[in-house]
Order: C-alpha cells, then sequence, then structure tokens
C-alpha cells in the first residue's frame, strides 16, 4: 500500500466507509443519514486519503464488518490496524474490547479493572468515545454501568450502541429514562 486510501461499501445498516494507510486501517465510518454525510465525515478525518480499491487485507476487514453487520459471525482479530498517534492507554483498551466476544458486553468499570486500572473509568469511556476503528474494535460492546447502551463514538454516524448489539444478539438495559435519573436522588415520601 502506497499512501491513504478510502472506500464507501454497502452492509446490512447502510453505506460505510473504511479508510487504511501503509501500516493498517486507520479508520471505520459507520453510515451516516445520507451517503455523502458519511464520506464527508471520512474527509473530515481523513484528507489526505483518496477513494481507491481496497488492498486485499482491507477487503478482508470489509467482509467482516459486512458480515457482522449482518448478524453474522466473522474474526476481525487478525486485521491490523494502523495506531500511530493513539494514546498508549487508549490502545490497551482497544486491545482488551477486541477480546469480547460477539453477543457479550462489558462496564467501562469492568474494563478499567481488567486493565489494572480500576481509577480509569473516566478514561476508559473517553477512550471508547474516541475509537476510530468502529467495528473491528468493537467498542459497541462497552456500556456505562448498568449495561446501559449509551451513544455511540463519533465515527458511529446514526447508528446506535443498542442497534450494533440487537444485530449480534447481546442483551443490555434500555437506556436510560427520567425515573431512572431522578428517583435515585429523589426524597423519599412520607406515608400516610
Amino acid at each position: 500500500m502506497t499512501g491513504r486510501g478510502y472506500s464507501i461499501f454497502d452492509t446490512g445498516i447502510g453505506r460505510c466507509g473504511i479508510a487504511w494507510g501503509e501500516l493498517g486501517i486507520i479508520g471505520v465510518q459507520l453510515p451516516e443519514a445520507r451517503e455523502i454525510d458519511t464520506r464527508k465525515r471520512l474527509f473530515q478525518l481523513y484528507p489526505d486519503a483518496r477513494e481507491l480499491r481496497p488492498p486485499l487485507n482491507v477487503g478482508t476487514a470489509i467482509e467482516g464488518i459486512v458480515a457482522l453487520l449482518r448478524g453474522g459471525d466473522s474474526d476481525l482479530s487478525e486485521v491490523t490496524l494502523d495506531m500511530t498517534g493513539v494514546p498508549g492507554f487508549n490502545q490497551r483498551v482497544y486491545a482488551f474490547a477486541r477480546t469480547i466476544p460477539r453477543g457479550e458486553t462489558r462496564t467501562y468499570d469492568e474494563v478499567a479493572s481488567s486493565l489494572r486500572a480500576s481509577g480509569a473509568v473516566y478514561s476508559v469511556a473517553q477512550a471508547i468515545k474516541r475509537n476510530p476503528f468502529m467495528i473491528i474494535v468493537p467498542c459497541h460492546r462497552v456500556l456505562e454501568a448498568g449495561h446501559y447502551a449509551d451513544k455511540i463514538s463519533p465515527n458511529g454516524g446514526a447508528i446506535s450502541k443498542r442497534r450494533l448489539l440487537s444485530i449480534e444478539g447481546a442483551k443490555t438495559t434500555a437506556s436510560k429514562t427520567l425515573f431512572d435519573v431522578l428517583l435515585p436522588v429523589a426524597p423519599p415520601r412520607a406515608h400516610n
């Protein structure tokens, strides 16, 4: 591979994008509401990338992403990622996330504990939020406390963690409601 390239491809949830460089995949973009917005996001993230036919290893990653988003099983653990510029802690979080089996989830706290960084729950959440390798690094499998499927990273486009986990057959808790937020802090009512 020479230089940076990107490609747009069809999946069961819409047209996704993938970008690569000489050292491996540099990013995956899940579909935005319109394909033009997906392309625009790729251009903003990788302005030096040209639209090219994907090389063999990127094509293999695309096939795996397509299979997973169709509800199939695919092993993306061998896909080479270019971690240049990714902070070391984030790299550890991404490596751990890649070990979470399809259909299973972990909380930010569980990831932090597994990395022997129990006080780093916020840092884990921030690493997941900044994940440029959507699906290949399955950040949708890392949830907030209570296994709530919260928002996905900016590279997630219009797709939610809940939708991705549903495709995989994982069980999650529905998103928090106003009652979930207010009841724990509401004063107890007096009973007559």
